[in-house]
């Protein structure tokens, strides 16, 4: 991976300055900062990070989402905390999920009887769409 410039204060004079865990150090010239080349780690696309957060703000939980989307559960707990997303509480209502391929939808919203008593979220998942039905709980 190039440097291109000091994380600290974005200056592009810096100079090598030995090497640590085999990875290349270098020292920046204008704020004295050390630093190194940056990991390169698996970054999770964006949509995916979208994705989490809207599914845990419908209501499903993190282990939910884990096994929807194929990402950690400890990720989608990060992400949470990181952008300070806080879900609405309600609890006259239980959302309860589908996963449901194009024709799988369409027939169901066919179907009158799926939608009465019940609010209902369609998030597209890849080739897959995801059906979210809040009903009021029957005690």
């Amino acid at each position: 991976m190039k440097i291109t410039s000091c994380p600290n204060c974005n200056s592009e004079d810096y100079i090598k300055s030995g090497i640590v865990n085999n990875r290349q150090r270098f020292k920046c010239k204008s704020c004295g900062y050390y630093f190194s080349v940056n990991k390169i780690g698996k970054k999770i696309d964006d949509y995916y990070v979208n994705k989490a957060l809207q599914l845990y703000l419908e209501g499903l939980t993190y282990r939910e989402i884990e096994r929807i989307l194929g990402i950690s559960h400890v990720s989608i707990m990060n992400w949470v905390k990181k952008y300070n997303i806080k879900r609405p509480y309600n609890s006259n209502y239980h959302p309860t999920y589908k996963i449901l391929n194009a024709f799988e939808l369409s027939e169901f919203f066919k179907d009158v009887r799926n939608l009465s008593g019940a609010g209902v979220v369609v998030t597209e998942l890849g080739d897959k769409f995801m059906l979210i039905k809040w009903e009021r709980f029957r005690d």
